[in-house]
């Protein structure tokens, strides 16, 4: 199931960019992108499963948190904690992102399409 979420993010973003033949220079940002996008999908990538839960779960807990903390407060205060918290949850991805390119970045993560022009390849 891993690698199925691993292939799918990874072809997503071959998609968006165009890439050369054989990637002979690191690739860190697309990681940073992925967890840009959706905290922990980066770390997903770089094949750090236990931090990919843990940034996912933060990220779902801050947004299921303020839905919360706005419904049980009165109307006026919870429109005023819903920019709170989406700033909150913008600050979490931001960091995800740089923590997945700065994992990648180290590790030397790099990906390219194969030789046969079918399917890609990623290494780190």
């Amino acid at each position: 199931m891993r690698k199925l979420v691993v292939t799918l993010l990874v072809g997503t973003f071959i998609l968006i960019g165009t890439m050369s033949a054989a990637a002979q220079e690191s690739d860190p940002w697309l990681p940073g992108l992925a967890s840009l996008i959706i905290p922990g999908a980066g770390q997903l990538i770089n094949d750090q499963m236990d931090r990919a839960l843990l940034h996912f779960g933060v990220g779902l807990g801050i947004n299921v948190g303020t839905w919360i903390v706005a419904a049980v407060v009165p109307y006026g205060a919870g429109l005023v904690l819903l920019p709170i918290g989406g700033l909150a949850y913008l600050g979490w991805a931001v960091y995800s992102a740089f923590d997945a390119y700065g994992v990648a970045k180290d590790q030397g993560f790099t990906i390219g399409l194969v030789d046969n022009g079918i399917g890609f390849a990623y290494s780190f």
